[in-house]
């Protein structure tokens, strides 16, 4: 937790003329969901995305083909004038993102199929360091040209490595963690490093708030240590829809934001992509506005996130690591109110506190109080409390969701209370819940993961995941993946239970885990067969007529 908000300092990429890092706002981006060889459809979106105040628009180019239809898009946009800087989207190509670098002006590949085989070896053991270091030399000479001819081109790199995608390779070496997502980075980075480019984008991305922030926090320290200062893109990738995809998203990007981490953004809604826009921009926009505020303390760091573990519970609470709601499990009224502006050593006993702050840097301001208060050896419970004026209910699940984010993920706090004017108590108490949730700290709902769509997608995603959704709600503690395509599903969808992936058109297969065990089924069926896979595993009872 950094107690003072300050942007960390990158150097500037441009991206069609639109700047990224240094002392530039935020960017907002997102990605178009209409077949890439549709040029007139894509481009028509990119335009609504621009018009909602998107800045960058990302492309799916899954082949040379598509790769190409980008560069017509391009061509239309500039007729019509309008310049909105196209990223290309590649996977499994490097033809297309040799393709993409001259139609483009980013392209996004993943280090962990761009020139790694999906499966290096079949045995499952771990290469050997001769075989390790001769894998990372084809990749070296796959990724050069690459560089050369964005170079010659002006067009910037993305390094986008999204949990479940890790090259076998590294997965043999490093797992599918945290440090393998970091080490696919590296990789990359240093060969750039040795051939002189560095006009690159970096994002490292997961369905799990935590395992996403876990590893930009990692990669950003790692980069520190080794002279790097590349700009940062944010987001918790297959987020879902609607209170739960915003929530999930601005607990993962809010919490990272607060420490002055990430300097563009997107929200993966499975919904159009021109309604992620006005969500980011939330995001940024509420974590701006502490650029430059009064000092707050800074203790001993090295305390925290241990801050709930040295807390006695609350009332009611099974363990200090869950913690409770209130309203739904207590009564906040009959905790003694402090203020975090407030002197921690006037606290004389254990019992319960309810935190607040007005500071510009709430979160920063509370955390520094418990770390004090921790250091002069008190164990109060601290309810977090977070009060807000004049916001709908969707727009304080997403304020609160990046604040307590921002806390929960450290280790702070026993129990969480929300006001917000206008928002009735169980609307507050339903954003609570769906907020510890995203924070893998309390389970209470079905949890989906559902991408937000893009070129390869073979169904209408949305309609989709509401089918899903109404067929399985209320399976508390469950995990379920709807994903649009075979390219990142399996692998994407890493942290699921069940998984429902598109085939091929109008054909779904099932996943239970990482394992297909339903395939290839007509897309009408889907629903109902999810059902009786559920059923088979007692996790559902076989609904009756």
């Amino acid at each position: 937790m950094r107690y003072n908000y300050k942007r960390r300092p990158t150097r500037v990429v441009s991206v069609g003329g639109v700047d990224v890092g240094g002392d530039n706002p935020v960017r907002l981006q997102s990605m178009t969901n209409t077949p890439s060889l549709d040029v007139d459809a894509t481009a028509a979106q990119a335009i609504r995305i621009a018009d909602a105040g998107g800045e960058i628009v990302r492309v799916t180019t899954q082949g040379v083909r598509e790769a190409e239809a980008l560069g017509q898009v391009r061509e239309l946009l500039e007729k019509q004038g309008r310049h909105v800087p196209l990223v290309a989207d590649v996977h499994f190509n490097p033809r297309a993102a040799m393709t993409a670098a001259v139609t483009a002006h980013k392209v996004r590949i993943n280090p962990g199929n761009f020139a790694d085989q999906p499966r290096v070896v079949d045995d499952g053991r771990e290469l050997s360091t001769k075989e390790y270091i001769a894998a990372l030399d084809r990749v070296e000479a796959e990724f050069v040209p690459l560089l050369d001819l964005c170079r010659q081109h002006g067009t910037a790199l993305r390094l986008g490595v999204n949990h479940g995608s890790l090259s076998h390779r590294v997965m043999m070496r490093y797992g599918d963690t945290p440090l393998g997502m970091t080490e696919s980075v590296m990789e990359y980075l240093d060969i750039a490093r040795r051939h002189d480019f560095h006009d690159i984008v970096i994002s490292v991305k997961a369905s799990n708030p935590v395992v996403m922030a876990d590893t930009v926090r990692m990669l950003a320290v790692r980069m520190e240590a080794e002279g790097m200062d590349y700009p940062l893109h944010l987001g918790v990738t297959e987020a879902g829809a609607g209170e739960d995809g915003r929530i999930k998203s601005a607990v993962g990007i809010g919490a990272l934001l607060a420490e002055g981490l990430g300097d563009t953004i997107r929200v993966s809604l499975s919904e159009a992509p021109e309604r992620e826009i006005p969500v980011a921009a939330m995001l940024r926009d509420h974590i701006a506005r502490r650029e430059g505020h009064d000092p707050i303390l800074v203790v001993d760091e090295q305390i925290a996130g241990v801050a709930r573990e040295l807390a006695d519970t609350l009332p009611g609470q099974e363990r200090a690591s869950v913690p409770l709601v209130a309203w739904h499990d207590f009564n906040p009224e009959a905790m003694r109110a402090v203020n975090a502006a407030s002197d921690p050593s006037l606290i004389a006993d254990d019992k319960p506190v309810a935190l607040f702050s007005r500071h510009v840097n709430p979160v920063g301001e509370m955390a520094s109080y418990i770390d004090r208060l921790r250091l002069l050896g008190r164990r109060n419970p601290v309810v977090l409390h977070l009060s807000y004026t004049g916001l709908d209910a969707e727009t304080t699940g997403i304020l609160a969701g990046a604040d307590l984010g921002a806390l929960l993920l450290d280790g702070y706090g026993a129990g969480i209370w929300l006001d917000s004017e206008g928002v009735d108590r169980q609307k507050l108490t339903d954003i609570s819940l769906a907020i510890l949730q995203a924070a893998r700290l309390r389970f209470t709902r079905t949890e989906y993961i559902a991408c937000p769509g893009c070129g390869r997608t073979l169904f209408d995603l949305e309609s989709t995941l509401r089918r899903v959704q109404q067929a399985t709600e209320g399976m508390k503690g469950l995990k379920i993946a709807v994903m649009g395509c075979i390219v990142n599903g399996p692998g994407e969808m890493a942290d699921a239970d069940y998984g429902y992936v598109g085939a091929g058109p109008g054909r779904v297969t099932l996943y239970r885990g990482k394992t297909p065990v339903v395939k290839n089924i007509p897309q009408e069926e889907a629903v109902d067969c999810l059902l009786q896979l559920l059923e088979a595993d007692g996790i559902v009872e076989a609904k009756k007529e």
